[in-house]
């Protein structure tokens, strides 16, 4: 199998941040493009009923931030892109990965959830559990 096309979600995690670094190894030796992908979690902020625009624009500022950093970091010469999405992280990620051809997805193991006790790891645990293609969990 071919890797061409690699995704790497990221939220600002300690974890995100070992995923971009593993990912991009991985893109300086396959010759592969990086696709980062930072989903706004609307499920976990839609406790109050109604987003206000300050809110949601607070959102997409803080994605634009941890997509810039991850762009940074990746070397001249790596093919490289960045996406915002809202939506509930697992399943956007998944369709993202579908509708663009995704070879690999890399990521981290635990990301910043609200509700961190509960929710630790279940967005990896689901995307290697869902996913067609191959994933990388990086601890």
């Amino acid at each position: 199998m071919e890797i061409k096309n690699i995704l790497v979600p990221v939220d600002g995690s300690d974890g995100s941040d070992r995923a971009i670094a593993q990912a991009i190894s991985m893109a300086e030796a396959l010759d592969a493009k990086l696709n980062f992908l930072y989903v706004a979690n609307i499920n976990q902020l839609a406790i109050n009923a109604c987003l206000s625009d300050a809110i949601l624009e607070a959102v997409t500022k803080a994605g634009n931030v941890i997509l810039d950093r991850a762009m940074e970091m990746v070397p001249t010469g790596i093919e490289k892109e960045a996406f915002s999405e809202t939506g509930s992280p697992a399943v956007v990620i998944l369709d993202f990965a579908t509708s663009n051809d995704t070879d690999l997805i890399v990521m981290g193991s635990r990301g910043l959830g609200v509700v961190k006790g509960v929710l630790l790891g279940s967005v990896s645990q689901y995307i290697v559990e869902q996913s067609k293609c191959p994933v990388l969990v990086v601890k």
